[in-house]
């Protein structure tokens, strides 16, 4: 079986990317204009090296905080680490592309994955920017299309928001399809549901798939999963936390479930890392109990209806569901989860904190041995929440890439 690349655009903390190396694809590079979301791919890559020279346990060392970061990428090939491209697409591409172009030594490209920023097509996000009118990242396709122009892959996997089909009246989209088009491909879209694929968490996405008009191909069956899965396949093995415990690790409270081995979500190690969460005050807390019984009693907590003297802001007709526990589906997961948790808080009026970095992790259905670094070594915290809350779910990813696998060994 032939085995495929692929570049990663807008590669985030690279959850859309672990899905296609699970699937056998090799990366030749990996784009991020982010520094900390460029450490974790880095950290990811040492990680998969390491796997494969049967050094695993170095990796391991490093989780638990015995060496450090310098000491792990000192092991790591060079030409590895410089993969992972720190640049900004649209402003730096020729640096990118001669990144790319130095280590490809004249094999072609099959695949260009990525998922531009999709704050400006968002229901969430197009609020904010109700009166700019040139936000740039609307345009991001354009850039998308430079490598797709450049490269000329068979195929590639545009991620984004339902919502790139309703902005402006789905102008972008169109202009998209146009644009790609011109470029030599058919385009098809579909929206897919993490949730359907494994993923403990109510997300809908665009999935686009391109592939060059003479291959004649057609856009994929993603089948979904017959059965579902729920908070508690996710929460219940992680041992209680209280707001702020900085431990670098901990052991599991139960053993390995099904669901947790059948995802790779426990794939092997014996401690748990990341699963921090940040410290709360008071008034937050109080709110935080409200909600939990709130939701205990089949009713979710308004911000309105919270009483006057326990409210911590005066705006009260505004995102509503503020204080939003996390229900037996988890809600769709966002970067605002950087800013604070109130969005996502713990279900267990016992531990009462909003979620932890792992748990978070758990959510868009990353692999404990994932870590997501910060800019600098140990303060990872605020980091790591933006770059889950941004990710595609690697299992979600994982399903698609197996259908691209299965076009691109029809083509060949």
């Amino acid at each position: 079986m032939k085995s495929y690349n692929y570049i990663d655009l807008f590669a985030g903390a690279g959850g859309l990317s672990e899905g296609f190396i699970r699937q056998g694809f090799s990366p030749i590079a990996h784009v991020e204009s982010d520094k900390a979301s460029c450490f974790t791919l880095k950290t990811r890559a040492a990680f998969y090296h390491l796997l494969k020279e049967n050094k695993v346990d170095v990796y391991y060392s490093y989780l638990r905080g015995e060496i450090s970061r310098a000491k792990l990428y000192s092991i790591i090939p060079q030409g590895l680490l410089d993969s992972i491209i720190n640049g900004e697409i649209g402003t730096e591409n020729k640096m990118i592309s001669d990144t790319i172009d130095s280590s490809l030594k004249g094999r072609i490209i099959d695949l260009i994955i990525g998922g531009p920023p999709c704050q400006a097509y968002s229901k969430i996000g197009r609020p904010a920017l109700k009166h700019k009118t040139d936000d740039g990242r609307t345009t991001l396709y354009i850039q998308y299309g430079w490598f797709l122009k450049r490269y000329k892959p068979r195929l590639f996997v545009f991620e984004n928001v339902p919502g790139i089909f309703s902005t402006s009246d789905g102008k972008y989209f169109k202009n998209l399809k146009k644009y790609y088009k011109r470029l030599g491909y058919q385009v098809e879209a579909k929206v897919l549901n993490a949730l359907d694929y494994g993923v403990v968490q109510n997300r809908e996405r665009v999935v686009i798939i391109g592939w060059k008009k003479d291959l004649q191909l057609s856009y994929p069956d993603i089948i979904p999963l017959e059965i579902k899965y729920h908070r508690e396949d996710i929460f219940s093995d992680l041992p209680s936390i209280k707001p702020g415990e900085t431990r670098k690790y901990l052991n599991y409270s139960k053993p390995v479930s099904q669901y947790l081995s059948q995802t790779l979500i426990r794939n092997g190690v014996n401690f748990v890392s990341q699963h921090i969460t940040r410290t709360h005050n008071n008034k937050d807390l109080d709110i935080y109990k409200l909600a939990i019984k709130k939701l205990n009693e089949g009713e979710r907590l308004q911000n309105n209806k919270i009483p006057e003297t326990m409210r911590t802001q005066s705006n009260v007709t505004d995102f509503l569901d503020r204080f939003k526990v996390v229900g037996i589906i988890p809600h769709t997961m966002i970067a605002h989860i950087a800013k604070d948790g109130h969005h996502y808080i713990h279900p267990d009026i016992k531990q009462l904190r909003s979620i932890s970095v792992r748990e978070a992790a758990r959510i868009q259905s990353f692999p404990d041995d994932y870590y997501f670094e910060g800019d600098k070594e140990g303060q990872f915290q605020t980091a790591a929440f933006k770059q889950i809350g941004n990710a595609v779910p690697p299992l979600m990813a994982e399903k698609i890439a197996e259908k691209i696998k299965g076009l691109l060994n029809n083509e060949y």
